[in-house]
């Protein structure tokens, strides 16, 4: 049965669904079935100066100045239509980006309706003032923010930057990424249904260097908050200095799962092996290096052999499904050119390999390696896909050396049967995040990375502070 095509043919500017300014258009494709599931307008740098200037009027205009009651309500009310409409959210993302349908009600849909809600309850607590000896301190909203986000986790990472923004008093620009836009449709219309005032949100889609470059450029607007490729995020931050924009990156990763001697090899194993292939492998935080001493790389290979081989791969929409699809024929062309990458620089293929497993649908094998040195192309290059790479070290400091050694630092976990050990291992990661022991992901924690990982944080009263200017008046 052919798929039912989403046509959206229109922007939301100023409070309103308008005309773009051009007439191209974008296919946003199915991940399992490479049908065409719906269409975007493809916008200019006219659409982008009409959004910014309608949120600079709005900004102006004193949605700034609006309460903390005002604003952590409008939040709340966005929190209720996010989850009133959870399902069709979750159903659309798992068909753009290859989710599980089951986990994507969780995830795709749930932890934003989270995330938004959490941060109306954080503004409500914050303290916008505080005197330091004779002077006032005054936290005020930046200003106008351009949001720039990814498709892998198309509607949280969207709300990751709105909530906090128009918490602190900010307007927005959102870009959505053209690969997986349809979700972020669904979020103007629930902004449009709770009466934000015109201009304080406002959404233009189109691709990177189009659309992308002409926000991350415009002279009105006062910060980025970007959520891609360290690459992408070298050129936004390039762009965004010619005005001296403040500029907040979530970029990259190559996480590694640091498994101590004296941890239980199989669920340490099992949960890194989760983290590695959750949403495909299509995860920044995706912990996609497998640490184990070298006298227990066998027992963790076999391990890790058994869990990936019980990914039941296919349609998302399947319950029974574990791994659906990467979420574009590039990225599954991508993904299996590192698994050839490996295989070629020798590490061992312990099960997957660069193989499709169907005919159609952008499918990868989930993939294991062993024997793994972490100057390999797949342990240094974040691969976006279901591969696994088991490194062996020889002791404490020969794993933190290996954990710490690449470009990036956006999460870690680490595994030990003495939780105080592993406590101090972590303080050793340059991350910005790590799990302990199977320590849960946290809405209020910030996150964010070191090194060519990006620099800000999202989430909780750290998320909220990055959209605030600080000013002291001395009395």
């Amino acid at each position: 049965m052919a798929e039912d095509v989403q046509v959206r043919d229109k922007l939301y500017i100023d409070g309103a669904w308008v005309e773009p300014d051009g007439k191209g258009t974008i296919d946003v494709i199915n991940a399992a079935t490479e049908e065409v599931m719906g269409t975007i307008p493809e916008g200019t740098p006219a659409d982008i100066d009409r959004a910014v200037k309608a949120a600079r009027r709005a900004f102006d205009e004193g949605w700034g100045e609006t309460s903390v009651e005002d604003r952590s309500k409008y939040l709340q009310q966005i929190t209720e239509g996010i989850q009133a409409r959870m399902d069709e959210i979750a159903t659309t993302i798992s068909k753009e980006v290859g989710m599980p349908l089951s986990l994507s009600r969780i995830v795709q849909a749930g932890l934003p309706a989270s995330v938004v809600g959490s941060m109306s309850q954080v503004v409500a607590d914050f303290q916008f003032e505080e005197e330091v000896g004779n002077s006032l301190i005054v936290r005020e909203p930046i200003g106008v923010v351009g949001c720039i986000t990814p498709w892998n986790y198309p509607l949280h990472q969207i709300t990751a930057k709105i909530a906090p923004a128009l918490a602190a008093g900010c307007t927005v620009v959102v870009k959505p990424s053209e690969v997986a836009p349809l979700a972020a449709f669904i979020l103007a219309e629930i902004c449009h249904d709770v009466g934000l005032p015109p201009g304080v949100f406002n959404l233009v889609t189109g691709v990177g260097p189009v659309v992308g470059e002409a926000l991350a450029s415009h002279p009105e607007v006062d910060m980025i908050s970007f959520t891609g490729s360290t690459r992408a995020g070298k050129r936004v931050s390039e762009l965004a200095s010619q005005t001296i924009k403040r500029v907040a990156l979530e970029l990259g990763g190559k996480s590694p799962t640091v498994i101590l001697d004296d941890a239980d090899i199989a669920s340490a194993v099992g949960a890194g092996l989760n983290m590695c292939y959750l949403n495909g492998g299509q995860t920044c935080t995706a912990q996609t290096r497998l640490l184990v001493p070298a006298s227990k790389q066998d027992e963790a290979v076999a391990v890790a052999k058994q869990i990936a081989e019980s990914f039941a791969v296919g349609d998302p929409m399947d319950q029974n499904t574990r791994l659906g699809p990467m979420v574009s024929k590039t990225q599954q062309e991508r993904v299996q050119s590192y698994i050839r990458k490996g295989i070629e620089e020798g590490a061992t293929l312990v099960t997957g390999g660069p193989d499709a497993p169907a005919d159609k649908g952008f499918f990868v094998k989930p993939t294991v390696f062993a024997d793994v040195r972490n100057d390999m192309t797949i342990a240094q290059e974040e691969i976006f896909g279901p591969v696994l790479s088991i490194i062996p070290y020889t002791d404490e400091d020969d794993a933190i050396r290996i954990a710490n050694d690449t470009v990036y630092g956006l999460a870690a976990a680490v595994w030990s049967g003495d939780a105080e050990r592993a406590k101090r291992v972590a303080r050793k990661i340059r991350a910005g995040q790590v799990d302990v022991n199977g320590g849960g992901f946290n809405a209020l924690a910030p996150f964010g990375g070191y090194k060519q990982s990006g620099n800000g944080r999202e989430l909780g009263k750290f998320g909220l502070e990055e959209f605030l200017e600080i000013k002291s008046l001395q009395l």
